[in-house]
């Protein structure tokens, strides 16, 4: 049987996710949105660059969670964007009652696929997501690490100018302004980036990290990013069909793991077939193990809101 994935949410992210996965022929995509006529629309407009692009995998919209049936993974994207002056807070209370209703539906009709989660506040819809669902952890995860690695290493190229493919590097926490980078293992072609730029450079890059999103949604003052985001869940995507057992930072439920347990938190994980294949602990200084710890409990203080 032909590979399937279902982006919940025809928004900008939704789109461009469902855009990139049949153009790299990864599965068929059925993009689902509740607003009549708008996920149709959007798959049709795709379907036709088919023979512009050249791509052969089949991509539909639809208004109704049935047609998720048989999917090998579900990409949720819908929910309300962050707004200037939004905290995760309010957001996470905007979008908690929609995550849960729509996970309902999914693990209804798809209950063996694989759950992506890329709405905001990301750990902790992620969280809601795998007690909702019902699904082994390996099965639920969040997008904001891969997502939060690629501002970084961006960042990080653009002031060495160099290649992004030339930096290294890993952020790990909260999807938000308690992420991790982990600096120990930022390099660039082997190097460690503290030995290429001063102390000072290195922490205003880290700090405009925490806020690479908001500062988008400043920019656009309406809406926020959807292109890296759509780029970074479509890397978990294939590394799933592909069961390449990439490492990637992921949102993923620890079980004592950085003596953290009972929460979503980035790390980084095996992604393959199965989904979460293995959670690794890396080496962290005592400064990131404790910021990655507090991470995690901001995470677990945003979920006893909902």
């Amino acid at each position: 049987m032909k590979r399937k994935v279902s982006v919940i949410g025809a928004g900008f992210v939704g789109t461009m996710t469902a855009q990139r996965i049949v153009e790299k022929n990864l599965a068929d995509v059925v993009l689902i949105d509740i607003v009549e006529g708008l996920p149709q629309g959007k798959a049709l407009d795709i379907m036709q660059s088919a023979p512009i692009e050249g791509f052969v995998s089949r991509i539909t919209g639809s208004n109704d969670f049935a047609d998720a049936a048989h999917s090998d993974i579900a990409v949720f994207t819908a929910g309300f964007p962050r707004t200037p002056g939004m905290s995760r807070d309010e957001l996470a209370l905007k979008n908690g009652g929609i995550v849960q209703s729509v996970v309902k539906e999914i693990a209804r009709h798809a209950p063996d696929c694989i759950i992506i989660m890329v709405t905001n506040p990301l750990d902790v819809m992620t969280h809601l997501a795998w007690r909702t669902s019902g699904f082994p952890a390996r099965r639920v995860m969040g997008m904001g690490g891969v997502l939060d690695t690629a501002r970084y290493r961006a960042f990080l190229a653009e002031e060495l100018d160099v290649p992004a493919s030339d930096i290294e590097a890993i952020v790990l926490g909260s999807h938000g302004d308690t992420m991790v980078p982990a600096n120990i293992h930022t390099t660039s072609k082997g190097i460690p980036v503290s030995q290429l730029m001063e102390k000072e450079k290195l922490d205003s890059i880290i700090e405009r990290t925490k806020k690479g999103g908001a500062e988008i949604v400043g920019l656009l003052k309406s809406g926020s990013a959807w292109h890296a985001p759509s780029s970074s869940a479509v890397a978990m995507v294939e590394a799933i069909l592909n069961d390449s057992k990439r490492l990637l930072p992921a949102s993923a439920y620890l079980t004592g793991q950085y003596n953290i347990e009972d929460i979503y938190i980035g790390v980084p994980v095996k992604l393959g077939g199965a989904g979460i294949e293995e959670i690794r602990e890396i080496a962290l200084s005592d400064e990131e193990l404790k910021g990655l710890r507090q991470s995690a409990e901001a995470v677990r203080e945003t979920l006893k809101k909902i």
